[in-house]
């Protein structure tokens, strides 16, 4: 009882570090499991109901932040590759988590978040296809380890073979999960590189929403409707409503800077429902099928992009 009363203050407190510039997404994930695993999160409080309203509302504010002429511009310049990594990634995802023998959900949201962009689709999938707390977590927090080495990894690949900043920039934005880490990579390697990978990064951005719906259809019980995942409509309303009224330019970022913490909280919460527990009963397989996913995505976009 006293570990309980004890846990109110504490968890507060770290939702309220999650709302400063100091705690990242990787750092609030880990902070929710820190509590977990010391008890310190109360159990009265239904924090999964929660974190699938917050994340819907955080997901709708960042189209806020996506303008889309230039997403448009982007996707319509590097069409192709961007087709091909995004279905050949969840394909390919999809057959190779049946034959490791890894729960579907969570071989689908780590295929989405390497994919798409890290953990923004994983947020946006996770609700179109039910997914528990528990998958989500597992799925973030394999893709917070990769682009973790991404960011260090890619610009030493990239000066090693030599590679001009546009190529360098595209193969960021498909291999690299994360928007944070593919500009964070970017920028180390130069100007140039970084003005490519974030504006295709923000192409591929826009997919999240027929993969979403898709996805809602995909694993929908046959027996029931589709569920249709109203706040990816509402995604795509934040998103043209930023285009056509672009005089409430300082609104719309305020929106999309708040949505940015949200998420960071809801990732914090999300981090709360993992245990050492749940991670020994998922085991090495969610890891080793993302290292997997990202090598072959990694390897085949660097290959088109280098010798076609």
């Amino acid at each position: 009882m006293f570990t309980q009363l004890r846990s109110y203050p504490l968890f507060f407190l770290a939702i309220i570090a999650c709302l400063t510039p100091w705690v990242s997404s990787p750092i609030a994930l880990i902070l929710g499991f820190f509590l977990t695993t010391f008890s310190l999160v109360p159990t009265a409080l239904p924090l999964a109901k929660f974190t699938k309203k917050l994340l819907a509302y955080s997901i709708v504010g960042l189209g806020f932040g996506i303008h889309l002429d230039q997403a448009m511009q982007a996707t319509s310049d590097g069409i192709g590759i961007i087709v091909a990594t995004i279905l050949g990634t969840l394909v390919i995802g999809w057959f190779l988590a049946r034959r490791m023998g890894l729960d579907k959900q969570t071989g689908y949201l780590i295929s989405s978040g390497t994919a798409i962009c890290g953990g923004s689709a994983i947020a946006a999938v996770a609700p179109a296809i039910n997914a528990d707390d528990e998958k989500i977590g597992i799925a973030l927090a394999t893709v917070f380890v990769l682009n973790s080495v991404a960011l260090f990894v890619f610009p030493v690949i990239g000066h090693a073979l030599n590679l001009d900043q546009h190529t360098f920039g595209t193969w960021a934005a498909i291999a690299i999960h994360d928007t944070s880490s593919v500009v964070g990579a970017a920028s180390a390697y130069g100007e140039e590189a970084l003005t490519t990978a974030t504006t295709l990064k923000l192409a591929r951005a826009l997919w999240i929403i027929p993969v979403a719906l898709v996805s809602a259809a995909i694993f929908s019980n046959k027996k029931n409707k589709i569920t249709i995942p109203y706040f990816i409509l509402f995604y795509c309303a934040a998103i043209l409503v930023s285009d056509y009224l672009p005089q409430f330019e300082m609104v719309y970022q305020g929106i999309f800077d708040v949505s940015k913490k949200l998420l960071v909280v809801c990732l914090f919460l999300i981090g709360c429902s993992i245990s050492i527990d749940k991670l020994k009963q998922a085991g090495s397989k969610p890891m080793l099928f993302g290292i997997t996913m990202w090598l072959l995505i990694s390897a085949t976009s660097l290959a088109w992009l280098m010798f076609s």
